[in-house]
């Protein structure tokens, strides 16, 4: 009997991997999509594993944030990967690889300039394609990234009225001066959704699946605020009215500002959640399954008046989660999407994930306080949902762990059932053993490293997003001892 109704995204007991490109091996300033990508696909399925779990894949601003993105729709150029492009013929080599960021672009440009000067039809025919395909944003998009660089990276309220208000004489000017750089970046997005599809082709013939993640709020300074200024809460000079945040609680007692823009949402239901459908079917372009980050904002969000320098000063107000969520359900269904519901959340957010049989999340590094009704303790765990050792926003296991007092550390370990915890593996099994449909270990859990390696720290602004492992730190019986525990708690 199938533990989950039929509209749970959700039908079978797997388990994942959580690791995001940019964290592939490689001798480029970050992982791409080259030869490392297809060995972890292949490595995943020596071990067992069925998903693979991704953070965003857009083009970030300058501290590398996947969740701040220049655009909801496009992937990021630095995953592409160049050694592909030489063995596909785009691209000259040998290369000498540069780990600098941007290191990419020049090489990019000469991909370009061959093209341009030389492409066969059905190339041409497959740009083309591409092109008309993801008209909605792509040509915004490169728009964009011509003008912001012609800015000297300036957000883009800070240009020039005429620009910044996409005045049509202005536009077109820009438009015919700048075709070559315009055409260039419509052909790097063109190339990364080529490699980006050849690797989840490969992956999805091996039986992996790709989790990845969107996050509910845009950047401001992103082509889709500049794009579409009738779809955010702006004043008539572009800049914000409100922002997006959340009050202040247990972890911060001035609440989180995130700055971004808060969405016109009458005006987005009443053309049917148009903006939406395109977002989630560009979603569906490039992942089988999508977390959305912070979904308790579909059922009330937190506005910040934006002169505000503190999210103290905000109040809730609803969104029409109830009504997104069943025009989704009409074009997409089982709806392909696991609720992001960490933190506290409210009867009503319950309500709406559960209406719409969305999987919610349990993070096991949450479950050791509060006592035994605590809902991150696996005896409280459901079967439609998905359970993390932790996520990226969390410290490994082994930082966390050895960051807990003797007493902490000792009820943790009298929960596993062991009186000496020899960390992470317990926490792991844990996480295996959970009723969960769904279990996701960070690759950094699975190599058993320590806070030195975590990915990112809320709340701070350096040293984020850069971790990377290498082969060598994957021990060799690693995906035979894996593969042995997947079986044993039926994840295979």
């Amino acid at each position: 009997m199938n533990p989950v109704d039929s509209h749970s995204p959700l039908q079978q007991r797997r388990a994942g991997l959580l690791l995001h490109p940019t964290s592939l091996p490689g001798p480029w300033g970050n992982g791409d999509l080259g030869a490392a990508a297809y060995h972890l696909v292949d490595w995943m399925v020596e071990s067992g594993h069925t998903v693979w779990q991704i953070l965003p894949l857009g083009p970030t601003h300058g501290d590398g944030s996947p969740y701040q993105c220049l655009s909801a729709f496009a992937g990021n150029p630095e995953l592409i990967s160049l050694e592909r492009l030489v063995q596909e013929g785009w691209l000259d080599g040998p290369l000498n690889p540069n780990p600098n960021p941007g290191a990419r672009q020049p090489h990019i440009a000469r991909a370009f300039a061959r093209f341009i000067a030389g492409a066969d039809q059905a190339h041409r025919h497959e740009l083309a394609a591409f092109r008309a395909q993801q008209a909605h944003w792509v040509e915004d998009y490169a728009l964009y990234r011509v003008l912001k660089n012609l800015q000297g990276g300036a957000a883009w309220n800070q240009w020039p009225a005429p620009l910044r208000d996409r005045q049509s004489d202005a536009i077109a000017r820009v438009a015919h001066d700048h075709q070559s750089a315009i055409e260039q970046v419509v052909f790097e997005q063109f190339i990364f959704f080529r490699q980006w599809h050849a690797l989840r082709r490969y992956a999805n013939g091996r039986g992996l699946a790709i989790f990845g993640d969107m996050p509910i709020f845009v950047a401001y300074d992103s082509a889709d605020v500049w794009a579409d200024r009738a779809s955010f809460r702006l004043d008539a000079h572009g800049n914000p009215s409100v922002v997006a945040g959340v009050p202040p609680d247990y972890f911060s007692a001035t609440g989180q500002r995130w700055g971004n823009p808060h969405y016109a949402w009458e005006r987005m239901q009443a053309n049917g959640f148009d903006w939406w459908i395109r977002r989630m079917e560009g979603a569906l372009e490039l992942f089988d399954l999508v977390r959305i980050d912070h979904f308790r904002g579909f059922e009330a969000y937190w506005e910040v008046p934006a002169h505000e320098q503190t999210a103290m000063n905000g109040h809730w107000v609803k969104a029409p989660g109830e009504a997104l969520f069943s025009r989704l359900r009409e074009l997409f269904d089982p709806l392909p999407v696991v609720a992001e519901d960490l933190g506290i959340i409210t009867p009503e957010v319950e309500a709406l994930r559960r209406g719409f049989s969305l999987p919610g999340m349990k993070i096991l590094q949450f479950a050791f306080d509060g006592g035994a009704k605590n809902p991150y303790l696996p005896h409280n765990h459901e079967p439609n949902g998905v359970v993390y050792t932790g996520t990226h926003d969390n410290d490994t296991i082994l930082g966390w762990f050895n960051s807990l007092s003797k007493a902490q550390q000792g009820m943790v370990c009298d929960y596993l059932g062991s009186d000496q915890c020899h960390m992470p593996w317990p926490l792991i099994r844990t996480a295996y053993a959970s009723v969960a449909q769904l279990a996701i270990v960070p690759l950094q859990d699975l190599l058993a490293l320590d806070g030195r390696h975590r990915m990112n720290t809320p709340g701070t602004t350096e040293g984020n997003w850069r971790w990377r492992f290498n082969w060598e730190q994957v021990p060799a019986d690693l995906a035979s001892k894996l593969n042995h525990l997947l079986k044993l708690y039926g994840r295979v």
